[in-house]
């Protein structure tokens, strides 16, 4: 077999290489964590802040532990899909933890 393009070889290569890693991931349900994500609620009342609830998180999550507080507050919005920062009481948070 004459290869004409070596770029073309190496792409196929890194392709099939990739391809097989994500099946395996895949069908076996693994992921690169190596603890068990779950969610705890947290039910905003009157006056919490994405920051408040941001830093409590920091102090008592081991999930959480280690990040920079404005970290947290984007992992949180993105969770829970929210376009702003803006709260209101009774709303519900899923927050991560292990």
């Amino acid at each position: 077999m004459i290869v004409k393009s070596k770029k073309k070889l190496i792409r196929a290569i890194v392709l099939i290489i990739g391809l097989t890693i994500g099946l395996v991931l895949i069908m076996t349900g693994n992921t690169f964590s190596h603890q068990d994500l779950s969610y705890k609620k947290v039910t905003v009342t009157m006056g919490d802040t994405l920051w408040e609830i941001a830093k409590e998180e920091k102090d008592s999550n081991d999930y959480y532990k280690d990040n920079d507080i404005r970290d947290i507050i984007t992992n949180i919005k993105i969770v829970n899909n929210l376009k702003s920062s803006d709260l209101h009481a009774d709303q519900v948070l899923g927050i991560p933890t292990y």
